[in-house]
């Protein structure tokens, strides 16, 4: 009976010990997609925040003067420029957030509540961050071809560098949105083995 026992006890360990093993690598692997994604979210909040170019534009003539004006593109003047960088900034905060809690977060975890909690989170990150590049590509796609139908001119051909750092703005969200979407994939998996983890060990 005793020897049933260690049997079996061997047995659990070994069906355990690939289990953890997957924990570990796919905790690396959610810290390192994180911190890209980290990043990527930090230059796009940063690059499209300080993104400003000023243009002299003759406005009229008068005789032979021309009466010129400064104008000036500011991320500020486009409702979904501002959205962009609420959006890409909130995403940062909670990647950094989760990036500390990925490092002691196991002190203080409660009944495995954190990893039930940190999916939720990234799935409302990833809605949000969609929503915020999506709606900054439509403008900027806009800014830069203009709408004839509607008669909307494009202005890209005026403000190059303002168009060029915010399309690179858009770029570098894209790429965190992607890296946010597998580590929710990851979690959830992980989540996932957790919970059989769990199972396995009910008598």
């Amino acid at each position: 009976m005793a020897d049933e026992k260690v049997v079996e006890g061997a047995e659990n360990g070994a069906c355990q010990t690939p289990v953890v093993s997957a924990n570990k690598a796919n905790d690396w692997l959610i810290f390192l997609l994180r911190l890209f994604a980290f990043f990527a979210t930090v230059s796009a909040t940063v690059v499209m925040a300080i993104n400003k170019q000023t243009l002299t534009v003759v406005v009229a003539t008068i005789g032979r003067t021309p009466i010129q004006a400064s104008v000036t593109a500011k991320f500020q003047h486009t409702p979904a420029f501002i959205f962009f960088v609420i959006a890409n900034g909130l995403a940062s905060i909670h990647n950094l957030l989760m990036l500390i809690v990925e490092l002691i977060g196991h002190k203080f975890d409660f009944k495995g509540l954190r990893y039930l909690l940190i999916p939720i989170l990234d799935m409302l990150n990833v809605a949000l961050v969609s929503g915020g590049t999506s709606a900054a590509v439509f403008i900027g796609e806009l800014a830069r071809n203009g709408n004839s139908h509607a008669k909307w001119n494009k202005i890209c051909d005026k403000f190059s560098t303002y168009c060029n750092h915010g399309g690179g703005a858009m770029i570098a969200s894209s790429i965190g949105l992607v890296l946010m979407i597998i580590v929710t994939v990851i979690s959830i998996t992980k989540l996932r083995i957790q919970k059989s983890q769990n199972y396995s060990r009910l008598p």
